[in-house]
């Protein structure tokens, strides 16, 4: 990919602990970055109109990365994994990838 697209994906939570979940942000942040990854779009949503879902998305977020080999070697580090069983998963009772995606022209 050129300097002008990046591989990304859109991501709705069920966050039930936002400490924990705080605590996971701060631990997978600077991991992210090592992959050339970073938030493009963060939300905090109080109310989820429709979605196929079964329960609430009240986060949702786009991860950018230089493209789609950076983003599988982010998921699959050993440091990822280990802050995502630590913090993520007590903290987040749902996770949806809604879309995938390759964008384009960012300026």
């Amino acid at each position: 990919m050129d300097d002008k697209s990046r591989f990304e994906i859109l991501v709705g939570l069920h966050v039930t602990d936002d400490e924990s979940y705080d605590k996971y942000r701060a631990g997978m942040t600077p991991i992210l970055k090592e992959h050339g990854g970073y938030f493009r779009y963060d939300f905090r949503i109080s109310e989820m109109l429709k979605g196929d879902a079964q329960d609430p998305i009240n986060r949702v977020f786009i991860l950018s990365f230089p493209d789609q080999s950076s983003k599988d070697r982010f998921f699959s580090n050993a440091s990822y994994k280990e802050v995502r069983a630590l913090h993520f998963d007590p903290a987040v009772k749902a996770a949806h990838q809604i879309a995938a995606y390759t964008a384009t022209d960012l300026s």
